[in-house]
């Protein structure tokens, strides 16, 4: 279904065609593995200047072979087998965290024609195609079951090996990933309401200046809470409780080693250039041009405009990481629950009243639905906040009633 949109094959598979979807999906899979490698050498980079440290400098220049150096290492590193493991489930658990990370590079544009107005399209070999691998109309679909399924690959790995810290870290995954998950979603229904289509290509053609870029468009809010619920998602600091070392020795990848723990690493770096070229894509016009670049072509432009912008997510990260503490676990929950997924609701909500009661953008109707909107925030969030003393009043009683049969058994 996804290779059959392409504008590439309306008429019919041909050689020529053929040929380039083949060439896409070789050129997919090198952008995947190369990106990757970068990353990890890029974040070893960024992190030691921070820290005024040196870095990597000895393997290839300015120590950028060092990840090559490292993957090759693992490999012939000795693949141990827990003997109280599900050995099919053990074994499969790392390609269910890798793949995923592959596959959401199907229908992200990575470059493309829009210049003057043009609708990304570009011409090779004289056949009309895309800068991505497929634009099918649920594009955005693809992207959040793609984003789920990494979710499987952490919680079989835990449960698969056999042991108690691994099993605890792929359940504190599975709960933080549910948990942000709803934000994210939350998040991304207020671009497709800002857009009008599934469809990633369609989603850039739209924001085809600086005014309507999806990060002004919707306010600002559903990008900053689409990068928290990602960071979570991908188990960024500050957000890496998954494995923390204070508890749970190195979370669910504990009995892994050689090549199927540095699956686990990769799947890791992958994601984080991923989810960076999703937001983009999202908020940020992905390839759409701020300005012309003399002496580019258009095709070429849109795909420098877009590795300028991922650049800066990929930085944004490194950052983060370098500059936050880990949070608590009730700490992560709460602001999932409790903060994320009500300001992402009311967000959507407040968008979707402008759309329907001021879709002409009318100044008055919109002042009125903001204050009408706002009146009923500020009662929600009273209720919210009186449900959330009761429940803490009823957890302390329980927590004082327990402790009282406790002591009574004792005696």
């Amino acid at each position: 279904m996804l290779v059959a949109l392409d504008p590439l094959l309306e008429g019919g598979l041909l050689w020529t065609p053929l040929l380039i979807m083949l060439g896409k999906v070789v050129f997919i899979f090198v952008i995947g593995l190369v990106a990757t490698m970068f990353m990890v050498w890029y974040e070893r980079k960024v992190v030691s200047g921070m820290q005024n440290r040196i870095g990597p400098n000895k393997a290839g220049p300015f120590g950028m072979l060092q990840t090559l150096a490292d993957g090759i290492k693992a490999f012939f590193k000795e693949d141990l087998l827990p003997s109280r493991a599900d050995r099919v489930v053990f074994r499969l658990a790392p390609f269910l965290a890798f793949v995923p990370a592959f596959l959401l590079w199907a229908v992200i544009p990575l470059g493309g024609d829009f210049s003057d107005g043009n609708d990304g399209t570009v011409t090779w070999f004289g056949e009309v195609t895309r800068v991505q691998l497929a634009d099918p109309p649920v594009g955005i679909l693809w992207i959040l079951a793609m984003s789920s399924i990494g979710v499987y690959g952490i919680m079989l790995a835990g449960w698969s090996s056999g042991s108690k810290y691994p099993l605890l870290g792929s359940v504190r995954a599975s709960a933080q990933m549910i948990s942000y998950e709803a934000a994210l979603g939350l998040s991304l229904a207020a671009v497709l309401l800002s857009s009008g289509t599934l469809s990633t290509a369609g989603i850039v053609f739209q924001q085809n200046s600086l005014a309507d870029w999806n990060v002004v468009s919707t306010g600002i809010v559903p990008f900053v809470i689409f990068l928290i619920a990602v960071t979570a998602e991908l188990n960024r600091p500050p957000f890496d409780l998954v494995e923390a070392e204070q508890e749970l020795v190195g979370g669910f990848n504990t009995e892994y080693s050689g090549i199927r723990f540095a699956l686990f690493f990769l799947s890791e770096f992958m994601n984080v250039v991923t989810m960076s070229a999703i937001m983009v894509t999202l908020f940020f016009g992905g390839p759409q041009p701020l300005f012309d670049i003399p002496l580019i072509p258009g095709a070429l432009e849109g795909t420098v405009w877009f590795v300028a912008k991922l650049f800066v997510f990929l930085y944004l990260f490194v950052w983060l990481r370098a500059t936050l503490p880990r949070l608590r676990y009730d700490q992560l929950m709460d602001l999932g629950w409790k903060v994320l997924i009500p300001i992402s609701l009311g967000w959507f909500l407040l968008l979707a009243a402008l759309r329907e009661f001021s879709p002409e953008g009318d100044a008055a109707d919109s002042i009125r639905v903001v204050l009408i909107s706002f009146v009923v925030a500020v009662v929600a969030v009273a209720l919210f906040g009186a449900a959330l003393k009761v429940s803490a009043r009823n957890r302390s009683a329980a927590a004082v009633q327990s402790d009282a049969v406790k002591k009574g058994v004792t005696t």
